[in-house]
């Protein structure tokens, strides 16, 4: 399937959001196109989704929670509850298929096709968020990449902007490139503000990858990081959307 053929704006389209290593922003990245297409189409309720989180932490009322799906509620609308958005949620931060092995269990893909499916049958449009890079496993037999490829959908890759993103980033592109999935486009999230020659690594990557280039995230402002432990704020969330080119799409 040729990466760059556009992708057809007059259907409504789903996305699975990916990225070069785990903290590169995906959450921001999935978050800030779900407040985008909302934007492009009132019409149209869209939802956020996670296969698995690993990681939470005590709220104010005592009740585990993920950081990474309350962002994606927030910017989806706060309607729905996170195992509505999220199947497998584990609580120590670690890969997840380790997690889960520690605890017995064996997470399978069709228990998280029939949360999917569930989702969608409220939703219009899901933007798919997965957990760390594109080839982390889900279990002994099966990966997130093998979750993409069974969904087929338009994928968009997270390059976070530090040392390492050049080799990250291309050898990512090939692995989604070769499950035969279309690359709808790659977001450049500045994650290392003082990284050398920053902008050179930019434009670099702009011209190797094979993808439209949907923007690039600046460092997000003191006022709006995310305290630890908590989502990203609605604010954040809609900051970041300004940065993101659809049209690219």
């Amino acid at each position: 399937m040729n990466t760059m053929n556009a992708i057809n704006t007059n259907k409504v389209q789903h996305f699975f959001i990916t990225g070069t290593d785990t903290e590169v922003g995906k959450t921001l990245v999935a978050s800030a196109l779900i407040a985008k297409l909302k934007q492009r189409s009132p019409q149209l309720k869209v939802s956020g989704f996670k296969p698995v989180v690993a990681g939470t932490f005590l709220d104010a009322n005592g009740q585990r929670a993920n950081e990474d799906l309350l962002s994606l509620i927030t910017a989806s609308g706060g309607e729905q509850s996170p195992h509505e958005i999220c199947p497998y949620i584990l609580d120590t931060p670690a890969a997840p298929h380790l997690v889960a092995r520690d605890i017995g269990l064996e997470m399978q893909t069709s228990k998280i096709m029939t949360a999917l499916n569930a989702l969608q049958e409220r939703c219009d449009q899901v933007v798919m968020e997965g957990a760390g890079g594109f080839l982390v496993p889900l279990s002994a037999k099966a990966s997130l990449a093998d979750l993409a490829a069974l969904l087929s959908w338009p994928v968009v890759l997270v390059v976070g902007l530090r040392l390492g993103c050049l080799n990250h980033a291309l050898l990512s592109m090939e692995a989604i490139k070769s499950r035969g999935l279309q690359i709808a486009g790659w977001v450049a999230n500045t994650i290392d503000p003082q990284m050398s020659h920053l902008r050179d690594n930019l434009t670099d990557l702009q011209g190797r990858m094979d993808a439209p280039f949907l923007g690039q995230i600046p460092f997000l402002p003191k006022s709006l990081h995310k305290p630890m432990n908590s989502p990203y704020s609605l604010e954040a969330i809609e900051w970041a959307a300004t940065h993101l080119d659809l049209d690219a799409l």
